[in-house]
C-alpha cells in the first residue's frame, strides 16, 4: 500500500461523506443568503443598466429629432435672412432711384428758374436800353430841332425811334 501512506490522498468514506453533507449545507446556505441577494442585486442593476440604454437610445433620438429641427431653423433662418437682404437691396435701389428722380426734378427746376431769371434780367436790360435809346433819341431830336418839344411830340418820336430798332439781334444771343 504505497498509495495508501499519504493520509490526504488515502479514501475516508466518512470523511467524504462528512465533506459531502458539509459541502451541501455550504451549498445549501450560500444559495439562501448570499446567491439569492448577490442575483438579486445582479438582476437589479441588469434592469438598471437596460433602463439607462433605453434612456440614451431615447435621448439619442430626441438629440438628432432636436438637431434636424435645429438645422431646419438654420436653413429657414438664412432663407429669411437673403430675403432681408433681397428686400433691402430692392428698397435701396427704389430709393436711389426715388433720390435721382428727385435730385434729376431738383436741378430741372433750378434750371427752369435760372433760365426764367435770365430771361427776366434779358427782357428788363432790353427795356432799360430801349429807355436809354429814347432818352438819347429825345437829346438827339432836341439837338438837331434845336427846340423843345411837348410831350405829344416826345412820345410820337419815340415810338417811331423805338419801332425802327430791332432788339431781336439782341435776344437772339441768349
Amino acid at each position: 500500500m504505497p498509495a495508501a501512506s499519504n493520509a490526504l490522498i488515502q479514501v475516508t468514506p466518512g470523511l467524504m461523506i462528512w465533506t459531502v453533507v458539509c459541502f451541501l449545507i455550504t451549498l445549501w446556505v450560500l444559495k439562501r443568503y448570499a446567491f439569492g441577494p448577490i442575483q438579486k442585486t445582479i438582476d437589479e442593476r441588469r434592469e438598471r443598466i437596460r433602463r439607462a440604454i433605453e434612456e440614451a437610445d431615447k435621448a439619442r433620438a430626441e438629440a438628432r429629432g432636436l438637431l434636424e429641427e435645429h438645422r431646419k431653423l438654420i436653413g429657414r433662418a438664412k432663407s429669411d435672412a437673403e430675403e432681408i437682404l433681397a428686400e433691402a437691396r430692392k428698397v435701396a435701389e427704389v430709393n436711389e432711384r426715388r433720390m435721382r428722380a428727385e435730385t434729376e426734378a431738383d436741378r430741372q427746376r433750378r434750371l427752369d428758374e435760372t433760365r426764367r431769371q435770365i430771361e427776366s434780367e434779358t427782357r428788363r436790360a432790353l427795356e432799360q436800353i430801349r429807355a436809354e435809346v429814347a432818352d438819347l433819341s429825345l437829346l438827339v431830336a432836341r439837338k438837331v430841332t434845336r427846340k423843345a418839344l411837348d410831350d405829344e411830340d416826345h412820345r410820337r418820336l419815340i415810338e417811331e425811334a423805338v419801332g425802327d430798332l430791332d432788339f431781336s439781334v439782341l435776344e437772339s444771343r441768349n
